[in-house]
C-alpha cells in the first residue's frame, strides 16, 4: 500500500469515528479474546514435548475385561516393565511410576541450623525405577540425573521444595526424614534438585523416590508379583527412534498370550494392551487421571470454536458497517474509476484500509492481553506466563492472525465497492444492491445464531453446575471436617483423638475411615457369588471403616444393619454392607440379600446389611458395586468429625489444640468433606466461567454491530424519518419502524440456533453419568435474552434519530 492509500485510509478513520471507534474496538476485543485462548490451547498442547526422547516414549495401557465389563487403564502389574525390555528389541529403556493413592500428602521432616526438627506435611510425590531419569528429561539444578535414584534410600527434590525445606542453601546431601508409607519414617538423602516442570509435564512431582523405599518396595519385595493382578504401576516404554508405535501394538497380543494368559485365566480376566503416546497423555480423555487429571482434545475444539466465533462476530461487525457505508464511498469509487483507476488498484486500496485498522486493532489487543492476562490465568486456572508470547511461533500466528482478519473482514467491501458502475454513480443512481442487504442480514443473522447458542450453552452449563451442586448425594456431606492420618504416630493417637473430640459439645460424631466419598478409592476385589465361577468376577470398591462411620455419614440401610464391634462376624472380617449396585450386580433381590454370600478367592463375606445407592465418586460416573468393612484395628487414613454448626470456624481452634496435645511434632492440617467433593468439577466449573465470559463479550461485539449498522439505518432514513413526524407520525411508532427488521433477524436466528444448540449441548452432557434435561423454557429464556438486547440497542439509535427536529431533516429538501 503505496502513502496516498495510507492518508486516505487515515482520513477515513478520522471522518467516521463512530464507525471506525467501532471497528477498532469490535476487533481487538475479538482479537484479545483469541489470543488469550491460542494461549490456552498452545498450553495444552505442549504438554510432555519438552523431554528429549519425547517422540519415543510411550506409556503401557490396557483393555481389562472383567465378567464381559471392558475398562480402559493406563497402569499395570509390576512384571510388565522388565518383561517387555527382555521381549522386544525395540525397547531401549523402561521405567515404572507408583503414585502414592493411599496417601494425598506426605509428612516431611528436617532439622534446621539450629538442629530443630521442623515438619511439613506436602502433596506425595512419586516412587520411580533409578531407570527414570534415562526415560524422561529433567533439568538438575544440583546432583545427577544418571545416578540420582541408584540407592534405596535416595530422593531427589523440585526446585520449590527444595527452597521451602532449606531456604537458599544448597540441598545436596542434606538429609530428610519422609513419613507415610512412602518414606515409614526413614531417612533420606538429597541426590538432586530439578526444575519444576508442572506447567509443561503430566508428572507433576513435588519430588522423586526410589520404588525400592517405603511400603510399596516391600510389596514388590515380599509379595509375589503375577502378570494379572495389583494394576497400580504407570509403565514408560522408550522406544527405538522411528519405531512405529501401531506395528509394535500388533505383537502385543502374542506378548500377552506368552506372559499373562495362565495368571488371567485364574483371575477370571482378560487384557488387550496398546501405547499411548507420552505427547498425547494429558489430552487422554478415556480415563480421568493419569498421575495428574486429564484434559480433553475435544475441550480445545471448544475454546478453539469459541476463540474462532468471537473472532468472527468482530469480522462481521466490519464486513456489514463497511458495506452498508458504501453509498458514502460510491461517488468517490466512480471518480476514480473515470480518471482510470483499474479494479485492482481499488481492491488493494480498500484491503489496505482494512489492513490498518486491524494492525491498529491487534496493537490495541497486545495491550488487552497484557492487562487481561491474570485475569484470564485465574479464569482458566493456568499460569500463562507474559513471556509465552514472545515465542516465534506465537509472535507468527498472532501476525497472521491479524492478516487473516484483515483479509476476511475487509475481503468482500473491497471486491464489492470495487466493481461499482462509475456512470450510475456518477448520475445518482447507485443504492445498495439486493445482495449487500442480504449479506448484511445474513451475517446479523450468523451474529445472533453465535450469541443465542452461547446464551443457551451458558444456562445449560449453569444449570448442570448447579445439579451437581444440589443432588443428593445419599450421605452427608456438610458440616464434616476430615483430619488426614500421615504417619504411624498420628494413627496410633486415633482412638484418643477421637475421645478428645467427643468432649466438645460441637462435635457430634467422630469416625476413621481409610477413604471418603469425593476422593479416590483405589481399594476394591474381584467378587462372585459362591456358585458361579471365577469367570463371571465383579470388581467391587471396598473401604474399611470403623463402627461409627457409616452412620456419621448418614448411609441409610434399605435392609439388614449396619457394621457393629458388637458382633464377632463382623470383627473377624467375615461380613459385608453393599451398596444396592452390588446387588443390581449379581442380580440379589433386596428382600433375599441379608445372608447371602459373596466369595473372593479363598475368603467368603456374608451379606449383612445394604445401604441405599450413594455417590462415593462424582457425577461424571456411575454409582458402581461398593462394600464396607470393619477395620479390626485404628489403622485409618482419615478422622472425619462431625459437627453441629456450620461455622466451622468456631470448632477448628479446639481440634486444632487436640491435635497438638496428642500429634505435636506434626502439623495440623484438615478439609471440609463438601470442598473435597466439589473439587471434582474444578474443570466443569472452569469451562463454565469461560463460557459465562465469551458469551457477554460475543454479545457485546454483536450488540456494536447491530449499534452501528442501525446508527447507519437511521442515518440513509432521517428525511423519511422527518416527513413521517411532519406528517404526525409518533416517536414509538417510528422506533418500531425502524426496529421491526432488526427484531425479525433476531427471531430467525432463534429458530436457527435452537436445535443446532440442542445438539451440541446434548453431546457436552453425555459426559455426565447423571444430568439435567434440557427444557423448552431453556430456549425461549435465550431468545426472550436476545430479543431484549436487541431492542435496547436498536431502540436507542431508533429514539435518537426519532427525536431529532424534523426541520433539521428536510432543509435540504
Amino acid at each position: 500500500m503505496n502513502r496516498t492509500y495510507l492518508k486516505i485510509a487515515w482520513r477515513n478513520l478520522r471522518k467516521s469515528k463512530l464507525f471506525s471507534s467501532i471497528n477498532v474496538f469490535g476487533l481487538s476485543v475479538g482479537m484479545a479474546c483469541c489470543m488469550l485462548l491460542l494461549l490456552y490451547i498452545n498450553s495444552e498442547l505442549s504438554f510432555d514435548r519438552y523431554h528429549e526422547f519425547a517422540n519415543d516414549i510411550y506409556l503401557l495401557r490396557s483393555e481389562n475385561t472383567y465378567n464381559g465389563e471392558l475398562m480402559d487403564n493406563p497402569r499395570a502389574p509390576s512384571p510388565y516393565a522388565q518383561a517387555m525390555k527382555a521381549e522386544f528389541p525395540e525397547v531401549v529403556q523402561v521405567t515404572r511410576v507408583w503414585q502414592n493413592f493411599l496417601e494425598k500428602e506426605t509428612l516431611l521432616r528436617v532439622k534446621d541450623a539450629n538442629k530443630t526438627i521442623k515438619a511439613f506435611n506436602e502433596r506425595s510425590g512419586y516412587q520411580v525405577d533409578s531407570t527414570f531419569f534415562d526415560v524422561f528429561t529433567y533439568q538438575f539444578l544440583e546432583g545427577d540425573a544418571r545416578t540420582a535414584l541408584d540407592d534405596a534410600h535416595s530422593v531427589v527434590l523440585s526446585e520449590a521444595l527444595a527452597q521451602k525445606l532449606f531456604g537458599n542453601v544448597p540441598a545436596l546431601n542434606k538429609t530428610i526424614q519422609i513419613g507415610g508409607v512412602a518414606g515409614t519414617n526413614e531417612n533420606f538423602q538429597v541426590t538432586g534438585v530439578y526444575r519444576d516442570e508442572s506447567r509443561r509435564s503430566h508428572i507433576d512431582a513435588p519430588y522423586f523416590l526410589s520404588l525400592q523405599a517405603g511400603w510399596v518396595g516391600g510389596f514388590l519385595r515380599e509379595q509375589k508379583q503375577d502378570f494379572s493382578n495389583n494394576n497400580m504401576f504407570y509403565t514408560y516404554l522408550r522406544m527405538q527412534p522411528g519405531t512405529d508405535a501401531a506395528k509394535f501394538e500388533n505383537k502385543l497380543p502374542s506378548f500377552v498370550e506368552k506372559y499373562a494368559r495362565k495368571d488371567l485365566k485364574l483371575a477370571g480376566a482378560d487384557k488387550k494392551m496398546a501405547l499411548l503416546s507420552v505427547k498425547d497423555i494429558h489430552l487422554f480423555d478415556k480415563v480421568d487421571a493419569i498421575l495428574t487429571p486429564t484434559s480433553s482434545v475435544t475441550y480445545l475444539y471448544v475454546l478453539g470454536s469459541i476463540a474462532l466465533f468471537t473472532l468472527l462476530l468482530a469480522c462481521i461487525n466490519f464486513m456489514n458497517l463497511a458495506t452498508a457505508r458504501s453509498v458514502k464511498r460510491a461517488a468517490e469509487v466512480g471518480m476514480r474509476k473515470v480518471m482510470g483507476a483499474q479494479q485492482s488498484s481499488l481492491i488493494g486500496q480498500f484491503l489496505g484500509e482494512s489492513m490498518v485498522l486491524t494492525m491498529l486493532a491487534l496493537l490495541v489487543a497486545i495491550v488487552l492481553v497484557v492487562l487481561l492476562l491474570p485475569a484470564f490465568d485465574q479464569l482458566s486456572g493456568k499460569v500463562l506466563d507474559f513471556s509465552d508470547l514472545l515465542q516465534p511461533k506465537i509472535i507468527a500466528a498472532f501476525l497472521g492472525l491479524a492478516l487473516l482478519t484483515g483479509l476476511v473482514a475487509g475481503s468482500y467491501p473491497a471486491f464489492y465497492l470495487s466493481v461499482f458502475n462509475p456512470l450510475d454513480v456518477l448520475k445518482g443512481k447507485f443504492v445498495n444492491s439486493v445482495s449487500a442487504t442480504l449479506l448484511r442480514r445474513g451475517l446479523v443473522v450468523f451474529q445472533f445464531v453465535i450469541s443465542i447458542g452461547l446464551v443457551v450453552a451458558t444456562i445449560v452449563i449453569q444449570g448442570q453446575m448447579k445439579f451437581m451442586r444440589d443432588q443428593p448425594l445419599g450421605f452427608n456431606k456438610d458440616q464434616q471436617i476430615v483430619l488426614p492420618l500421615r504417619s504411624d504416630r498420628s494413627r496410633s493417637a486415633y482412638q484418643a483423638l477421637r475421645n478428645e473430640l467427643l468432649q466438645s459439645s460441637q462435635v457430634t460424631g467422630a469416625a476413621g475411615t481409610g477413604y471418603y466419598p469425593g476422593i479416590l478409592n483405589p481399594s476394591d476385589m474381584g467378587l462372585h457369588r459362591p456358585e458361579q465361577s471365577v469367570d463371571e468376577v465383579a470388581i467391587t470398591k471396598t473401604n474399611w471403616v470403623s463402627p461409627e462411620f457409616m452412620e456419621m455419614m448418614g448411609f441409610k440401610a434399605v435392609a439388614g444393619r449396619l457394621l457393629s464391634k458388637e458382633f464377632m462376624g463382623d470383627t473377624a472380617n467375615q461380613t459385608i454392607v453393599v451398596n444396592e449396585a452390588t446387588l443390581r450386580k449379581f442380580a440379589i433381590p433386596l428382600e433375599k440379600a441379608i445372608g447371602q454370600k459373596l466369595a473372593n478367592n479363598s475368603r467368603t463375606f456374608e451379606i449383612v446389611g445394604v445401604v441405599k445407592d450413594f455417590h462415593f465418586a462424582d457425577l461424571h460416573q456411575v454409582i458402581e458395586p461398593y462394600a464396607f468393612l470393619l477395620e479390626p484395628g485404628n489403622d485409618y487414613n482419615y478422622l472425619i468429625a462431625h459437627v453441629n454448626t456450620a461455622d466451622a470456624s468456631k470448632v477448628l481452634p479446639f481440634i486444632e489444640s487436640k491435635w497438638k496435645a496428642l500429634v505435636p511434632d506434626e502439623p495440623f492440617r484438615y478439609s471440609f468433606l463438601n470442598e473435597d467433593f466439589q473439587k471434582n468439577y474444578d474443570a466443569d466449573a472452569r469451562t463454565a466461567r469461560i463460557v459465562n465470559v465469551f458469551t457477554l463479550i460475543s454479545i457485546i461485539i454483536s450488540c456494536l454491530g447491530l449499534f452501528g449498522l442501525t446508527a447507519f439505518e437511521a442515518q440513509q432514513r432521517i428525511r423519511e424519518i422527518g416527513v413521517r413526524k411532519v406528517l404526525g407520525a409518533s416517536v414509538g411508532s417510528i422506533v418500531a419502524l425502524l426496529s421491526r427488521d432488526f427484531v425479525k433477524l433476531v427471531l430467525a436466528a432463534i429458530v436457527i440456533a435452537t436445535p443446532l444448540t440442542w445438539y451440541a449441548m446434548n453431546q457436552w452432557l453425555q459426559d455426565f453419568a447423571y444430568k439435567i434435561d434440557i427444557e423448552w423454557w431453556v430456549f425461549v429464556l435465550a431468545g426472550i435474552i436476545a430479543v431484549g438486547i436487541a431492542l435496547l440497542t436498536v431502540s436507542f439509535q431508533s429514539a435518537k434519530a426519532a427525536l431529532t427536529n424534523p426541520v433539521k431533516s428536510l432543509r435540504s429538501e
